[in-house]
Formats: structure tokens, C-alpha cells, sequence
């Protein structure tokens, strides 16, 4: 962070908790972690890394925004100057990074970079945002920078320009896809982390909820409502059947982020969380401790996790994922029943669909 007793430096509107050393391993979705392991085990992703860290335009990014956005400052858009040194403050990063404001009416932010990232929120989202919902955003973004995920965020922006480039191409872009593919899979995981860090910085449960519900649903408060937008969540969880369920995976697979709703739910849940206490009171990982972190472990946890996310979801294709790893039944018969609506006849075959799970 940069010098606290500079003259400059502005005094948060309220008192918040700092994190002095606090690592990203404090705030990672377990999914987040596990995806990144996955895709760096992905075939062929490692040749294509190297070789991208050397090609990708950084520089011209950074010269793009520096002639044809609005950089930050104490000058220019001081509110969020503020927010972002703000952040950088609580959540202990060494380095502000930073940050630029775009013309765009879409409501969007990101944080890019391979040798040091940058922060780019647009003029919609700026628009769309009360101060304490876009120090939520910035800390979010804020997170992503001390989680390193810029890097493979900026591999990812430029490998689906390439897909497009080449798709004309027969099987030219199957291997780009592949990689975009699981790329987008872990950076759906890694935003329900950078929310987490959003938290943190912010430190206002319903400003983060707040700010997810404008983001789906526009600047119209008075017309929605937190509680009412999470009950949403619920319902497309458990709503459906099979069939839903592949559609939701299919709505899903094109997407950098996942559903608002979704990402509302998670969040809630792990402010309710006694990992959040704990890091609110003072304990959590510290960046020291990094180098002796095992990598088995973090694997474990992130196996544990959706070991536990397949027995608690109400979906019904995780409830039938679930049934079948204990032993519940035939996967073929059981697969058709629910496709067809048929079953329940049999007698081994439980009539449960209907209940809470």
C-alpha cells in the first residue's frame, strides 16, 4: 500500500477490519482452486501458457487504456481512488494497481495483466452503483489481483478472440476451444472468491447483495427486493427436473461468470459462515505460510467440497449424482425414469422426487 502518511491519503467513511499478510487461500472458493488445478492439468494448456505469456499484447492494453479511457486519480474520479486505495489498504496488497474507468453503458469490471494487473470499470457500472456497492466491486477486483488471477483472466480474453479468428477453420479452433472451455470454468469459480474479497473489503452483507441484484436487475431498488431475489436462487436450484438441469448446464457453459443469483446465494452463505467469523476476529492464512501450504491438502478440501455440494443440492441431477454414489440404484433405469417421468413403480425405486432431499 502505498505511503499511509502521505497528506493524500484519504480516510475511509466508516471503520473497517484490516487484514494485515492475509492470504488469498483465506477467501478462495474451494471450486475456485480446484478448477485451476483441473485446468492446468488440461492437455496441452501448459505449451500453450508459455507460449502466450511471451505473445499476449500487454503493452498495448496498457497503452489502450492510457490513450482512450479515464485513469483514476486523485485528479480523476477521486471517489474511486479512494475506494481502490482503500482496499488495497485492508486486504494488505503491497501495490495499487492501477485502475481505469472505460466508456461502456454496460455495467462490467475486470482485472487483466500478466506482469502486474490493472483494473478497468466501466461507465454503466459506475452509473448503476452507490459508493458502498462499488467499494464491494473494487474490492472484488482487488481480489482478483492478490489471487494472480489477472493472468489467466487475460489468457482467457485473448484465446476467445483467437477461437473466433479461426473458426473457419476445420478443427482449427477444437484445441482453443477446449482451453477456453475449462478457462471459463474455473473464472465462474474464481468470481464467487473475488466476491468473497469483496466482502471483506466492504464489510456490508446486503451493499454486496445490493449491488448483484443492479447488476440483473438495473438501478430500480424500489422495485426489487434481497430476500425475494435470493428465494430466485432456491428455485432455479431445486426447480425442474433432469432435463432442466442439462439446460442450465448448457446456459451455463458459454458464460465468463455465473448466474447473479447464484453468485447472491454463495455469498450469503458464506457471510453466515464461521470461515467468515473466524477471519473477522483475526484468524486466517498469512502470505508467509504460502510457501508451506501442501498442495494435497488444498486438493482434499476442494474434493470435500463438492463431495458436500453434490449431498446437499437440490438439484435434481446432483440429487441423482448423490442417490447413485450411495448406492441407490441402477444409473440407466434411474436416468430414464426421471427423463420420462415413468418409475416408481418398482419397488426398490423410492418415490422422492418431490421431497426435500
Amino acid at each position: 500500500m502505498t505511503d499511509s502518511s502521505s497528506g493524500s491519503e484519504k480516510v475511509p467513511s466508516r471503520q473497517r477490519q484490516r487484514f494485515p499478510d492475509i492470504s488469498s487461500r483465506a477467501y478462495e472458493h474451494p471450486a475456485d482452486r480446484s478448477a485451476l488445478v483441473a485446468l492446468r492439468k488440461l492437455s496441452g494448456f501448459d505449451t500453450v501458457f508459455k507460449a502466450l505469456s511471451g505473445l499476449l499484447p500487454e503493452r498495448s492494453l496498457r497503452l489502450l487504456f492510457l490513450s482512450d479511457s479515464v485513469r483514476v486519480s486523485d485528479a480523476q474520479f477521486a471517489h474511486l481512488n479512494d475506494m481502490l486505495r482503500d482496499a488495497c489498504y485492508i486486504l494488505d496488497l503491497a501495490k495499487v494497481p492501477p485502475m481505469y474507468v472505460t466508456q461502456d453503458p454496460k455495467p462490467n469490471a475486470m482485472c487483466i495483466g500478466l506482469d502486474e494487473p490493472i483494473i478497468v470499470v466501466t461507465t454503466g457500472l459506475v452509473e448503476l452503483l452507490d459508493e458502498e456497492e462499488m467499494r464491494a466491486v473494487v474490492g472484488h477486483e482487488v481480489g482478483h489481483a492478490l489471487s494472480g488471477h489477472a493472468v489467466y483472466r487475460t489468457i482467457l480474453l485473448f484465446l476467445t478472440n483467437l477461437a473466433l479468428k479461426v473458426a473457419w477453420i476445420p478443427l482449427g479452433n477444437v484445441a482453443i476451444m477446449a482451453i477456453v472451455t475449462a478457462l471459463r470454468e474455473w473464472f465462474r469459480k474464481s468470481e464467487l472468491s473475488a466476491d468473497r474479497a469483496g466482502l471483506l473489503v466492504g464489510q456490508d452483507i446486503q451493499a454486496s447483495m445490493r449491488g448483484l441484484m443492479k447488476i440483473a436487475g438495473g438501478n430500480h431498488l424500489h422495485e426489487m427486493n434481497v430476500d425475494a431475489f435470493l428465494e430466485q436462487a432456491e428455485e432455479y436450484e431445486a426447480g425442474g427436473d433432469l432435463r432442466d438441469s442439462v439446460l442450465k448446464i448448457l446456459n451455463l457453459l458459454p458464460r465468463s461468470h455465473p448466474f447473479t443469483t447464484v453468485r447472491a446465494a454463495e455469498l450469503k452463505k458464506w457471510a453466515e459462515s464461521r470461515d467468515y467469523q473466524r477471519i473477522m476476529d483475526g484468524h486466517y492464512p498469512r502470505r508467509a505460510e504460502d510457501k508451506d501450504t501442501s498442495v494435497t491438502d488444498s486438493i482434499r478440501e476442494s474434493a470435500a467440497h463438492y463431495a458436500d455440494s453434490v449431498r446437499t443440492s437440490k438439484d435434481p441431477l446432483m440429487k441423482l449424482v448423490g442417490d447413485i454414489a450411495g448406492g441407490a440404484g441402477d444409473l440407466g433405469g434411474r436416468l430414464r425414469d426421471k427423463f420420462t417421468g415413468t418409475g416408481g413403480t418398482g419397488g426398490s425405486q423410492p418415490s422422492e422426487e418431490g421431497g426435500k432431499g
